[in-house]
């Protein structure tokens, strides 16, 4: 037992590592993140995204004052 004091004065207290166990969550985590943001992409790919009219704007343009002058303007222009 008293070979063993000499091996405990040489380990600094000061000085504290992740060590590998440490790597191997940091990797761990960094690739599941990197599979997350690959499976978001191919889902993202096939979303079909079609935006829905105003339906104020909707109502405007069917009025006849404002569908005339929209043709109108749209001559002018």
């Amino acid at each position: 037992m008293t070979h063993m004091v000499p091996l405990a004065a040489e380990i600094d207290n000061d000085k504290v590592t992740p060590g590998v166990l440490g790597f191997i969550v940091f990797a761990a985590l960094a690739l599941g993140v990197w599979l997350l943001m690959k499976s978001m992409n191919r889902h993202m790919g096939k979303v079909d995204f079609e935006e829905t009219p105003d339906p104020s704007a909707a109502t405007a343009e069917t009025t006849p004052a404002a569908a005339a002058a929209g043709k109108g303007a749209a001559k002018n222009g």
